[in-house]
């Protein structure tokens, strides 16, 4: 089979690779049907996380079922699946606390910008639809493998709820998702910061009440204006550069909470949490607690996070998949096989 490779700062290959096999009796293979970039792939692309040696990439995935192992029971070869972006039994203490990410017997793939993947846990971590899905219906499908899901537990971590104000740091995929999520989640004021028009056009789509363009104190100011200047019952934090992070500090008002989950690459201001009162929750997000339903929602169409995938590639075109996100002409860019 071929698959992406990276070898190092913008240098992602579509190469020979070895077809992967079932190893453990838990495993599937499955044959990929589309996959994706992920804002996170970008910081080794754009040389911020070193590359120390070539290195398959991709963790993002659906597909279809080929080969299991004879401890699998959940699913079958023909099931289109989908799973989250790390594999989990589902079953350890840590996974009946609902914080699959951090499975005791959990881990990454090796590279899902692949034509195949060998998905270990195969029944904690793959979830088959009802059916055979509609074409339309694949790009909702593959974000719940990482965005959608990652974008939820942005709100479910900052509590938000019903009448909640939210604030949406970050106008990438997560984020959109995040406002996507705070509207299903009852949020009542929803305020996308965004300086990007196609991306504020879906933020408008998922839910958005509000877009703000200006950062920095201007950004505050406007905040304030529509939190009856105290700042947002939540902030959801989708970026994880240390300005993103302070920002969101800022943007939350005393008592709030910040769902943090954008890959830390900055310190938080934690004397400033202190003194204000303000809370934070987040982290890599448990995929499996939310997959069941989300999935529900997307096969009844009654959420399309699909629509942050602006640009669709064949996976061989993988290089330049990588291109367009990083020079932001694409806000993600969906891979077929």
């Amino acid at each position: 089979m071929r698959g992406a490779i990276i070898h190092g700062a913008g240098d992602v290959r579509f190469e020979e690779r070895a077809d992967p096999v079932v190893v453990e009796p838990t495993d599937a293979v499955i044959r990929t049907v589309a996959a994706c970039v992920c804002g996170s792939d970008l910081w080794r692309y754009r040389g911020v996380s070193q590359v120390k040696r070539p290195t398959p990439i991709g963790h993002e995935y659906v597909g279809v079922v080929e080969q299991v192992g004879a401890a699998v029971t959940t699913v079958k070869p023909g099931d289109f699946v989908v799973g989250g972006f790390l594999h989990s039994d589902n079953t350890c203490a840590v996974c009946r606390k609902g914080m699959q990410a951090n499975c005791l017997h959990g881990g990454g793939y090796d590279g899902c910008q692949a034509e195949k993947i060998r998905i270990p846990n195969a029944d904690g971590t793959l979830l088959a639809t009802p059916g055979e899905p509609d074409a339309d219906l694949i790009p909702s499908l593959l974000s719940l493998s990482d965005v959608m899901c990652t974008g939820w537990h942005a709100a479910v971590s900052a509590n938000v709820g019903p009448g909640s104000s939210v604030v949406v740091v970050g106008d990438g995929a997560v984020g959109l998702s995040g406002v996507l999520a705070a509207a299903q989640l009852g949020a009542t004021t929803i305020i996308a910061m965004s300086r990007h028009e196609s991306r504020q056009k879906v933020a408008t789509e998922f839910g958005a009440t509000h877009i703000i363009a200006e950062r920095g104190e201007e950004g505050l100011a406007k905040v304030l204006e529509l939190t009856e200047g105290i700042g947002a019952d939540a902030v959801l934090e989708c970026v994880g550069t240390a300005e993103a992070r302070a920002q969101s500090v800022e943007l939350v008002r005393p008592g709030g909470m910040i769902g943090l989950v954008g890959v830390p690459h900055g310190d938080l201001p934690t004397d400033t949490l202190f003194w204000g009162n303000k809370g934070i929750h987040g982290g890599v997000a448990p995929v499996r607690a939310y997959l069941p339903h989300l999935l529900d929602l997307v096969w009844k169409r009654e959420i399309d996070p699909g629509k942050v995938f602006d640009l669709t590639l064949p996976l061989s075109e993988v290089a330049e998949a990588y291109r367009a996100m990083d020079e932001r002409r694409a806000i993600k860019v969906l891979l077929h096989h």
